[in-house]
C-alpha cells in the first residue's frame, strides 16, 4: 500500500492523507482547510513540495476516485475541505463518531455561512479585473447545499469497535481526547496473505483536561502518524484550569471592579471554560460576576457536549448528576444577537466575556477587544494558540498600538496568557502516546501537523528515546510501505 502527505506536512492545518492499496481501494484521512501561507523554500528544503501526478481540480487526486473517507475529529482543519469532496465529485460515505458528526456539521454550517457573505460582499464590485478573481474565489467556497449533502453521507461509529470497510481492511477508532468525539484512527490491512496495520494520531489530547477523557492508548502498529504541535515544548502552567481561572479571576474582577475579556474558540474551548467557571461557583463560593458567552455556534455546540454526557470523563458526569447542569450557573448569559452582543459595552459591573475567536481574528471577539482594550481596567486572557499576525499574537507580543476594523487603539489594557485549556498535548503527552510502542516492531513515524521546528525537535527526542525510524514528509511525498 501506498501512503501519500497532502496536508499538514511541515505545517499546522490541512491535514489530509491519502492511503491506496493494491486493488486500487483508495482511504482519504480528513480533509482539512489549509489556513496557512505558503511559505519561501529555506536551504535545507523543509517546505520544498515533492509533486504528485498533476490534476486541474480543487485537490490534487480525482474526488471520484475516493473510495471512504475518515475522519479524526470536528475541527475546520480537519473536515474543512470535506464539502468541496463531495462539490468535485466524490460519492462516498465519511465515517466518524456520532459527536464528530454533529460538531463537524456545525462548524461547516458556520464556515458556509461565512462563505455567503464573502459572495456577497464580492458581488457589489463591478471591475472587470476583480471580477475574473471573484469568478475563481467562489468556485473554491462552498455553501449549504454542499454541507447537507456531506452530511448526509456521513455514518457515525462507536468507539473501540472494529468497523469493516472492505475485504481485508477494518477501522477502529480509538479515544484520543482533545475535542468530544476526537479518534486516533487505527487501519489493519490485509494484502498478498500479509496483515499491515497504521495509526493516524489525529489530534493527540492531554490528561486531566476539562469534560475530556484522556487519551487512550493504542495498540501495537507498524506505522504511525503522528501529529507533532507542541514537539518542541511543554505547557508552561502547571496549576489545574480551575486554580489558574480562579487566580486571574481573583486579581482582575474581584481585587479591583474589572472586566475580563477571554477570546476561545467556539468548539471545545469554550465548553471547557463554562464548565470550570461552573465548578469555581458552585464549589468555591465565588462572587457571582456576570458572564456572557457571545458566539451562537457556542451555544450550539455546548447542547451537543450535553446531548453526549456518556462520552465525557467521570469528573463531569459525576458533576451533571449532582447539578443538572455542564453550562448553566448563576448570573450566566448567552449573548445570541448582535445586538444584544455590542449591549454589553454598557454593562458597568465587573464581568467575563467569553467570544469567539480565540486567535482575536474575525468573530465577534474583535469588537469587545476594540471597545475594551484602551482600559487599564480591563483585562485581555490568551488562552491558546495565535499565528503570527493574529491580533492575539500582536498582543502577546507587546504592540502598543493596534488596528481594529481600520481605527487604531492605544494598548491600556493588561494582556495576560494561561495555557491550561489548551487541547493538544505537550512534547511529554506526545513522547507518551509513541511509547506504547515498540521500537523494535514499529516500522515508521511519520510526523505531521507542526512547524517544522518542532517537528525537527521532536524527531531528535524521539531519536534520544530509541526511535531512530522517524520521518517528516514533505507536502504530496508518497510512501510505499
Amino acid at each position: 500500500m501506498k501512503l501519500s502527505f497532502l496536508g499538514a506536512a511541515r505545517q499546522v492545518t490541512g491535514s489530509m492523507y491519502l492511503l491506496e492499496l493494491e486493488d486500487d481501494y483508495r482511504i482519504l484521512i480528513d480533509c482539512g482547510s489549509d489556513m496557512e501561507r505558503p511559505k519561501a523554500t529555506s536551504q535545507s528544503g523543509a517546505d520544498e513540495p515533492a509533486p504528485m501526478s498533476p490534476h486541474m481540480g480543487f485537490f490534487p487526486f480525482e474526488a471520484s476516485s475516493i473510495n471512504v473517507v475518515l475522519l479524526t475529529h470536528a475541527h475546520v482543519d480537519h473536515s474543512g475541505n470535506l464539502p468541496n469532496l463531495y462539490r468535485e465529485g466524490y460519492e462516498g460515505q465519511i465515517i466518524c463518531t456520532e459527536p464528530t458528526f454533529a460538531l463537524t456539521n456545525v462548524l461547516l454550517k458556520d464556515a458556509a455561512s461565512l462563505n455567503q457573505k464573502r459572495i456577497n460582499e464580492l458581488n457589489v464590485s463591478r471591475k472587470q479585473k476583480v471580477k475574473a478573481r471573484q469568478a475563481k474565489m467562489q468556485q473554491d467556497l462552498f455553501l449549504d447545499k454542499q454541507v447537507r449533502e456531506t452530511m448526509e453521507n456521513v455514518v457515525p461509529i462507536a468507539f473501540n469497535r472494529r468497523f469493516r470497510l472492505t475485504e481485508g481492511v477494518d477501522v477502529t477508532f480509538i479515544p484520543a481526547g482533545h475535542l468530544l468525539g476526537a479518534a486516533h484512527i487505527v487501519i489493519n490491512v490485509m494484502e498478498n496473505g500479509e496483515r499491515k496495520s497504521i495509526c493516524f494520531s489525529g489530534d493527540i489530547g492531554r490528561k486531566n483536561y476539562p469534560l475530556l477523557v484522556d487519551p487512550a492508548p493504542v495498540p501495537a502498529v507498524d506505522y504511525l502518524v503522528c501529529e507533532s504541535t507542541y514537539g518542541n515544548r511543554l505547557h508552561e502552567n502547571h496549576m489545574s484550569p480551575e486554580d489558574a481561572l480562579a487566580d486571574i479571576i481573583q486579581r482582575t474582577c474581584i481585587d479591583i471592579p474589572g472586566r475580563l475579556i477571554i477570546p476561545s474558540f467556539s468548539v471545545g474551548r469554550t465548553q471547557a471554560l463554562l464548565y470550570t467557571l461552573n465548578r469555581l461557583y458552585t464549589e468555591r463560593n465565588f462572587p457571582p460576576i456576570r458572564v456572557f458567552s457571545d458566539s451562537p455556534m457556542a451555544f450550539e455546540s455546548s447542547k451537543i457536549y450535553l446531548q453526549h454526557i456518556r462520552m465525557l470523563n467521570k469528573e463531569a458526569r459525576e458533576f451533571y448528576e449532582d447539578n443538572e447542569t455542564l453550562f448553566d450557573f448563576q448570573n450566566f448569559q448567552f449573548l445570541e444577537s448582535s445586538k444584544a452582543s455590542k449591549a454589553v459595552s454598557n454593562y458597568g459591573e465587573p464581568c467575563i466575556i467569553i467570544s469567539s475567536s480565540g486567535m482575536v481574528q474575525g468573530g465577534r471577539v474583535e469588537y469587545h477587544v476594540a471597545e475594551n482594550i484602551s482600559n487599564p481596567y480591563s483585562t485581555i486572557l490568551i488562552i491558546g494558540y495565535c499565528a503570527e499576525g493574529t491580533l492575539g499574537w500582536r498582543l502577546l507580543n507587546g504592540q502598543q498600538t493596534l488596528s481594529i476594523k481600520g481605527k487604531d487603539h492605544q494598548v491600556l489594557a493588561n494582556i495576560e496568557k494561561v495555557d491550561v485549556f489548551s487541547g493538544h498535548g505537550d512534547r511529554d503527552d506526545l513522547l507518551h502516546f509513541v511509547g506504547a510502542q515498540s521500537p523494535e516492531t514499529l516500522k515508521n513515524i511519520f510526523l505531521v501537523h507542526g512547524e517544522y521546528e518542532s517537528m525537527e525537535a521532536f524527531k531528535a527526542t524521539l531519536a534520544e528515546e530509541g526511535y531512530p525510524q522517524v520521518v517528516i514528509p514533505k507536502k504530496g511525498q508518497r510512501f510505499e510501505l
